[in-house]
């Protein structure tokens, strides 16, 4: 959760606009922050922003995760149509929307957008390149001194702006294409990813022999398992 404390931290330093702030001069109006892609980077940025006093907002083509936005006191911004119902696979993973959808998702999207002074960026679909949620007139449409935080930077961005590594300023918008955020909090990042690995390990072993056991029916071994007796085994890899 420190993480994206200094993500949303930094965002503030970088836009002119604050989180809310009470001096005894009076009240700052508080930012105004947009999360694009609600997982778990995207949940904890709306935690952290509405706990530091932003008027938070955010999106997912997955209808599922709106409860969820609003249980954190965020406002959901979403098309919801029939095509919106199915915008979730099995494993609960985004799909790929159709054309038609992803128009009129953009149009909203171009509207929220302008009035925004902090946009995070989260999305990412496993296996391709980082999708375009934030084209390049949107960015101009935004206020000067707003900032765009691009966590897929690294996939190639959900800003096309983005340059990986780097923060890049367009009409008064700076895009922060920052890599490897988790490097920067080491001794959390290596906390939390030992516990996952233990976590995803310990119930392939049998806890009386101590001995590898693993279901192969297990939904996670499924999930995971690419190969298995000399053969691929996982529908998304199979040719």
């Amino acid at each position: 959760m420190a993480g994206y404390k200094t993500v949303v931290d930094a965002a503030s330093i970088y836009c002119r606009a604050s989180l809310m702030m009470m001096t005894a001069a009076g009240t700052i109006a508080p930012a105004r922050v947009f999360i694009m892609g609600v997982g778990v980077a995207g949940l904890q940025a709306i935690a952290t922003a509405k706990r530091l006093g932003a008027i938070v907002s955010a999106t997912d083509v997955r209808a599922a995760t709106k409860e969820q936005v609003q249980s954190l006191g965020g406002n959901f911004v979403m098309v919801e149509d029939e095509e919106s119902k199915q915008a979730e696979t099995a494993a609960g993973y985004a799909k790929e929307m159709s054309d038609a959808y992803k128009k009129k998702q953009a149009a909203l999207i171009a509207e929220t957008i302008k009035k925004q002074d902090i946009v995070i960026t989260t999305a990412l679909i496993p296996g391709r390149p980082a999708p375009v949620l934030v084209t390049e007139e949107m960015v101009r449409s935004m206020k000067p001194g707003s900032v765009i935080i691009d966590l897929a930077a690294e996939q190639g961005g959900n800003c096309p702006l983005t340059k990986a590594g780097e923060t890049v300023e367009v009409n008064g918008v700076k895009i922060v294409g920052a890599v490897n955020l988790a490097g920067r909090l080491s001794a959390d990042a290596s906390s939390l990813y030992a516990r996952n690995l233990y976590n995803f390990l310990a119930p392939l072993i049998d806890k009386t022999t101590k001995a590898l056991n693993i279901d192969w029916n297990d939904e996670i071994v499924k999930g995971t398992c690419l190969t298995r007796d000399g053969e691929i085994v996982h529908p998304a890899v199979k040719s």
